[in-house]
């Protein structure tokens, strides 16, 4: 009684804040953007409850529970990601005064550049996050609560939707900043409890090998090699912090550039806490139930024995936070591409009121398209959970280049960036191929093989060098122009160059970096 409680509550308040931030959202920059009105805390908090979905629960205690720490690498690069979303990207992209990642890439190159992003990004979207999302969810609901998959699926689509409909990106901003509060609270407290049972950090080194406790590991590992740790996730960690539309669409909130930059900052210390409080209690689990834990159930193991009643409703309640802040960003994600990326480049004339509206019904449509893909989800596998993981990967790192190239080097042309775009997706997308035939429907794949067990990290770093050089490559040979874009959103000694340094910037980068880099040192 006390859990449902706790529930019913956590919709009530949820429900509350999003009608409140619904009540005034008439033109495209309210309800896509929120008016330009958002401060630095709500936006780091925003940023982070947005990464932070069910598959984080599930997908970081499994692998913490398989392999140990070095799943955690993703998470502490994400900080010096962040970084480089405040100090280098954010300037341009709120001088260049764009809704949409593909919108700035047409600005820097041309527009083949933004309809690639634009389509990659929405099929991405629907077909790979909402499914995740509500594939990890149904997993939590189903192995805490007993909740059926797919009545539970659609109760929190919808439930999603209306406040994401109404209240456009303010109100997600609004809710992610109370979700965050209760997804971090509620992983704090089964960490605790977790530690507390197992004897505090050594009983959990004293039950589990030493080699969990290694972040770094040898350049021969098949998952986590070192190449890959160290380089792989920050090409992929570039791709998702700095130019993934849900992401970057909440600093592009901010009221101003010192409030982004601060956002984005803020969001990179709270990217430490995810290794102690979703890794760490995947490693706790192995330790207090070896014989039942194996892999994605670790989880769901901890906060069904270990909780009392009350707590088990404040642990669902995050459960709940995660999984539906990350599903309000996909769909105010795709309804900005669809109205700002399709919708106003074939209508260049629509009204603020006719895009809003055009904004609303898309929404409705990806949650119908979400609710119409829930049936399947029981058709996917753990296994198959992994590659629309790594799909991700696959995509990220011919997109990394280009807008790093595209921003650190005015020189760059269009053609050299839709080519890097299309000859990057082809290489990623052959390997999930790859991936999928040899895995999941066991081909043999002959001297393929080889190239399957091959690191998809290392895989990522070798695909994002072959991009920058074909990038540099086709550039140089095409006679050397200027163009009012290349000099303002790129970095240069023309009017690109963004010269705002903030000393307490800096000082909170190099305190909250070289944390980082000691935590590094201590499990390497």
């Amino acid at each position: 009684m006390l859990d449902n409680l706790v529930i019913v509550a956590y919709f009530f308040v949820v429900f509350g804040i999003g009608i409140y931030h619904s009540r005034r959202q008439r033109t495209t920059s309210e309800y896509f953007l929120a008016g330009h009105s958002i401060g630095w805390f709500a936006v780091g908090a925003s940023l982070f409850s947005t990464n932070i979905s069910s598959e984080h629960f599930i997908g970081l205690a499994g692998s913490g529970a398989s392999d140990g720490l070095a799943v955690g690498a993703y998470e502490w690069s994400a900080s010096f990601c962040l970084f480089i979303l405040g100090w280098l990207f954010v300037p341009y992209y709120l001088k260049s005064k764009v809704f949409t990642m593909p919108e700035f890439l047409e600005r820097r190159f041309n527009p083949a550049c933004r309809w690639y992003l634009t389509i990659v990004s929405i099929v991405a979207y629907i077909f790979t996050k909402i499914s995740v999302h509500l594939f990890a969810g149904a997993i939590l609901m189903r192995s805490v609560l007993g909740w059926d998959y797919l009545t539970t699926s659609i109760l929190l689509v919808i439930a999603t939707g209306i406040y994401t409909i109404t209240g456009g990106l303010k109100a997600v901003i609004y809710t992610d900043l109370f979700q965050s509060f209760v997804l971090i609270t509620g992983a704090v407290v089964l960490t605790l409890v977790g530690l507390d049972r197992v004897g505090g950090f050594q009983g959990l080194r004293a039950a589990l090998p030493p080699n969990f406790f290694h972040m770094v590991k040898p350049a021969s590992d098949p998952v986590y090699p070192w190449v890959g740790t160290i380089f792989g996730t920050l090409i992929l960690g570039i791709w998702y912090w700095c130019t993934d539309q849900s992401i970057v669409q909440k600093t592009l909130s901010a009221k101003d550039l010192e409030n982004a930059r601060k956002g984005s900052f803020f969001c990179a210390a709270l990217k430490i806490l995810p290794v102690f409080i979703l890794v760490l209690p995947g490693l706790i689990a192995k330790a207090l139930y070896p014989n039942v834990v194996h892999g994605d159930n670790a989880y769901p193991t901890l906060v069904l024995r270990l909780l009392p009643k009350g707590l088990v409703g404040l642990m669902v309640a995050a459960l709940l936070a995660a999984l539906m802040s990350a599903m309000s960003s996909v769909l105010n994600s795709c309804s900005t591409l669809i109205t700002m990326d399709v919708f106003r480049k074939t209508h260049p004339h629509a009204s603020d009121r006719r895009l809003v509206l055009v904004g609303r019904i898309a929404t409705g449509v990806i949650v119908a398209i979400s609710i119409l893909w829930v049936p399947l989800i029981k058709y996917l596998s753990n296994e198959i959970y992994q590659y629309l993981q790594s799909v991700q990967a696959y995509i990220g790192a011919p997109i990394t280049a280009t807008f790093l190239v595209g921003v650190l080097w005015k020189r760059a042309t269009g053609r050299a960036a839709i080519t890097t775009l299309i000859t990057g997706g082809l290489l990623g997308a052959g390997r999930f191929v790859l991936d999928v035939m040899h895995d999941a429907f066991k081909v043999d794949l002959g001297a393929l093989n080889a190239l399957v067990r091959f690191s998809f990290l290392n895989y990522s770093v070798i695909v994002f060098v072959f991009c920058v050089l074909l990038m540099f490559a086709i550039t140089l040979t095409e006679p050397r122009r200027s163009q009012a874009a290349e000099e303002q959103l790129t970095v240069g000694w023309g009017g690109g160059v963004v010269r705002v340094f903030d000393r307490a910037d800096l000082a909170w980068t190099a305190m909250v970096a070289c944390f980082v880099l000691g935590l590094w040192i201590h499990f390497r």
